[in-house]
């Protein structure tokens, strides 16, 4: 009879599987799941573990198609019954893009919880183990259940939808700018203090598209994303100034874009704040909404790729695409 919660660990790499390796001449990821949890004895004490080795990948090398492996891989053992939850490890460069891909190919109400480290097992003040052991502890909490894909490192849960790297070292860099934690794990205690702020599933099979993510720059042209069209981009994701404005060539490049029936999704560069068509003048937001420019909210650009790149991949229409990123201004019309 099974007296504690089962969780199952994916170990893909980066960080908080990462030593000092002087034939390499720096660090990297090598560790692997097992020696890693032999820092933490006692999260033995919290669940059963699986240990599923996935890699030692450091984060600039997880790709779309590898969020969509360790999805798969995911939802299998979510489906089994005496599984209570997953919890993956990940290279902190690339945590919330794959974070939120599992947020929105993932459709089970257990526990999944992305994680890992900002310092290095050869240094002194290692947070991986640390952060392993919540994550643990917060993937076999009930009252973790239904809250979607979450990030915890640094004592903070996040909403994986949510979630972003706001600091190259510190070891608590990922925050919920917008909207603040979901809760917090203090000495081993779940607090849970708000649910996320929107949950959606899309069905991936296969990863078959490329979407590239634009920053808009001063004095910026059509160069880019006429170069995105030629390397056969099926949409395209543009950072823009504000709460949402361009440059002139650009706005008039993006036009040509959405002639050709292509989507094009628009976020701010900015870290906090939505994206609205609020002012007129030439490549202003609300010239760039009435020529068909999708508005993400609040999303970053690089969730907003992501989002784009799996509703692409299930062959959703711009209309689809248009009101699941634009939600909120259609809940304001229903109203």
């Amino acid at each position: 009879m099974k007296t504690k919660p089962r969780i199952v660990i994916i170990f893909t790499g980066g960080t908080i599987a990462s030593k000092l390796d002087m034939a390499w001449g720096g660090v990297v990821p090598s560790l692997t799941g097992g020696e890693i949890l032999s820092h933490i004895p006692d999260v033995h004490n919290v669940a059963e573990i699986i240990v599923h080795e996935y890699g030692t990948f450091p984060g600039p090398h997880i790709t779309p198609e590898r969020m969509l492996q360790i999805s798969s891989i995911a939802s299998e053992y979510l489906r089994q019954d005496g599984v209570d939850g997953v919890v993956v490890t990940h290279g902190t460069d690339t945590l919330e893009e794959t974070a939120y891909f599992l947020d929105l190919t993932l459709a089970s109400d257990k526990p999944v919880v992305v994680i890992g480290a900002m310092r290095n097992s050869s240094e002194p003040d290692w947070d991986g183990p640390r952060n392993l052991r919540d994550a643990v502890t917060l993937a076999a909490h009930h009252k973790a259940r239904g809250l979607g894909v979450m990030v915890c490192l640094g004592g903070d849960i996040l909403a994986a939808s949510e979630a972003s790297k706001t600091d190259t070292s510190d070891v608590e860099t990922f925050d919920s700018l917008n909207f603040g934690p979901l809760g917090r794990i203090t000495n081993g205690h779940v607090l849970i203090h708000r649910q996320p702020l929107r949950r959606e599933f899309v069905s991936v099979v296969s990863i078959s598209v490329f979407v590239p993510l634009l920053r808009c720059f001063a004095g910026m042209d059509a160069t880019l994303i006429d170069a995105s069209v030629n390397a056969n981009a099926k949409g395209i994701v543009i950072e823009a100034f504000g709460v949402g404005n361009v440059t002139p060539p650009v706005y008039y490049a993006l036009r040509n874009v959405i002639e050709r029936g292509l989507p094009v999704v628009l976020v701010s560069r900015c870290p906090v704040g939505r994206v609205e068509h609020l002012y007129a003048y030439e490549g202003a937001g609300r010239q760039l909404h009435d020529a068909g420019v999708i508005f993400a909210d609040y999303m970053s650009g690089e969730k907003a790729r992501i989002k784009l790149i799996c509703q692409l991949s299930t062959g959703l229409s711009i209309d689809e695409i248009r009101q699941s990123f634009e939600w909120v201004d259609a809940m304001e019309e229903v109203n």
